[in-house]
């Protein structure tokens, strides 16, 4: 080949790699360009690691706290009180109560103001003080198995540590044989006796899949319709928004009440786990939570131009009210301001709500509370939809 060609393909070559270097630098500065012209993604791309870093540790553990203890003491004398100062002093527990009976302790465990109720027998320090052996009852709420299951260890470990502490202040209490008295704990794991925490786990599973498909779905489909201008040519049409905006929802609350009847399917035929409640009740809170998240979908739909953005701002608020809702850490074992910002929550509620129906058995009264609260949620979030979406036309 003549060397004058030669020379020519290289040109060429060298020409071609040029071009190509340009545009990689062209485009790659026009991605950064589109993305700070966004004011709102990179503001949410810096906070986003910010809160998960430096926020989620302190609030999603799965060291169990603040454990609501309510002690029953039967006898009144100076050796079970210092079990109880002892109990009390433990940074595990919170002495909410000292009920008159055991009877009133299980109450407040049905209410929710107890988490685990100890019964310190009659005549305990007689008996210890005269070589016998007695016993004290513990009965936890084991919804959360994990939770009634590690409060019922750390309270059997302070008590057989003060039992210790006894035999070497009171040697003489010791038998001929050489055996010191010693104090049983007997533990019951109340509407969860096996403390399986499958139990615990599946109805707030359910909840998650309700808000993925109910929820975040429709929102994306919307803010889809945004980019390739669907919203645009409906909007000039006699068409209400209200239909456009419900043809949009329906399919997905249909998909989502099916998903939850195959997962009620699933978790009798796997695990054998069924309702002690209604499914009635179950349904009819599963109405306003599909209200609930879809508002909350609609609302970020308004303000996301993207899908880029409005995934992003999915992700973000799924995760953040996943872990803040007590799927994996109970509510009571987060700092205080985590707590505060659990009541801002709407998936706290329900799945509170799945957890009662399911395990407790409970009843429209008894989700009183919950009901008020998921209805305020409707009112507010659809409110913010509709006015937002008028702002944004």
């Amino acid at each position: 080949m003549p060397i004058g060609c030669m020379n020519t393909i290289q040109c060429a070559n060298g020409q071609i790699d040029k071009w190509k270097n340009f545009m990689i630098k062209f485009l790659i500065e026009k991605e950064f360009k589109q993305l700070l012209r966004n004011s709102f993604l990179p503001k949410l791309i810096l906070v986003f690691p910010c809160m998960i870093m430096l926020l989620m540790p302190w609030a999603v553990n799965l060291e169990i706290k603040n454990i609501q203890l309510n002690i029953v003491d039967n006898d009144h004398s100076a050796i079970s009180q210092r079990l109880v100062n002892k109990i009390a002093a433990s940074t595990y527990f919170r002495l909410v109560e000292v009920p008159a009976s055991y009877e009133e302790g299980l109450r407040n465990i049905e209410i929710g103001t107890a988490d685990i109720v100890m019964e310190i027998p009659r005549h305990l320090e007689r008996d210890w003080m005269n070589g016998e052996d007695t016993h004290i009852l513990i009965a936890a709420n084991a919804v959360n198995g994990t939770k009634g299951g590690l409060g019922s260890s750390y309270l059997s470990s302070i008590i057989n540590d003060y039992a210790a502490e006894l035999r070497s202040e009171y040697p003489a209490t010791a038998t001929v044989s050489g055996a010191f008295p010693s104090i049983g704990i007997d533990t019951q794991g109340l509407f969860n006796p096996n403390l399986n925490y499958k139990l615990y786990m599946i109805p707030a599973l359910m909840v998650m899949l309700l808000t993925l498909i109910c929820g975040f779905l429709p929102a994306l489909n919307i803010v889809s319709e945004k980019e390739v201008g669907t919203i645009e040519q409906i909007n000039v049409t006699p068409v209400p928004k209200f239909i456009f905006i419900l043809a949009k929802l329906l399919p997905y609350w249909l998909i989502g009440f099916v998903v939850l009847t195959v997962c009620f399917i699933l978790a009798w035929l796997i695990y054998g786990i069924v309702p002690v409640g209604h499914f009635a009740i179950i349904y009819f809170f599963s109405v306003l939570f599909v209200l609930v998240m879809s508002g909350f979908g609609l609302v970020i739909s308004n303000y996301s131009a993207t899908m880029q953005q409005s995934m992003f701002v999915m992700w973000f608020c799924l995760l953040v009210v996943i872990l803040m809702s007590g799927l994996f850490t109970p509510i009571t074992s987060m700092p205080e301001w985590a707590q505060l910002i659990t009541l801002f929550n709407p998936l706290r509620y329900f799945m509170e709500v799945m957890r009662m129906v399911y395990l407790k058995g409970s009843g429209f009264v008894d989700l009183l509370p919950q009901l008020g609260i998921l209805l305020l949620f409707v009112v507010v979030f659809n409110i913010w939809a509709v006015l937002s979406y008028h702002k944004n036309k």
